[in-house]
């Protein structure tokens, strides 16, 4: 178990809280060309929907399978410095893998349903917690001025 870290996820979207528990689950193994590391990550996730704003949770879990090149090996030469992870004074560091497949895996418009209708462009109000005649009365801008001239239309009065 690791401490999430900041920016797992999408900013005031949906993403794991900085500092709550990732559970790891992992298998490092030694390679001819350096270190395979294989698992899985599970957090919790929160976030709000992208219609309602209503607060979502969640877990998320991922699979990642990251190489991590021994020095002076032929993969380290072979390969651009950001194509291939590298082991630092034989320490391997996990966060870039992990944050890759967590972020891959989260929803970038996470509804709490699949028929979420939303607000109401017009009072901000939930259409979920709105009656089926709720609208708002409209009127074109090129007759506003004889609304006002003449204090409405005939079916007003």
């Amino acid at each position: 178990m690791a401490p999430a870290p900041a920016g797992l996820g999408f900013p005031d979207v949906m993403g794991v809280e900085v500092g709550s528990d990732v559970v790891l689950d992992l298998l490092v193994e030694s390679v001819v060309e350096g270190v395979l590391a294989t698992g899985t990550a599970k957090a919790e996730t929160v976030g709000e929907c992208s219609r309602c704003l209503d607060p979502l949770s969640g877990t998320v879990e991922v699979r990642f399978t990251e190489l991590f090149a021994y020095p002076d090996s032929a993969t380290e030469a072979t390969t651009d410095e950001d194509e291939v992870s590298r082991l630092v004074d034989d320490l391997i560091d996990l966060e870039p893998a992990v944050r890759d497949a967590v972020v891959l895996a989260l929803p970038q418009v996470p509804l709490c349903s699949p028929d979420c209708r939303g607000l109401c462009a017009e009072c901000g109000v939930k259409w979920a917690e709105l009656g089926p005649d709720h609208a708002h009365e409209t009127i074109d801008p090129r007759w506003a001025a004889l609304k006002e001239k003449f204090g409405g239309t005939e079916e007003e009065s």
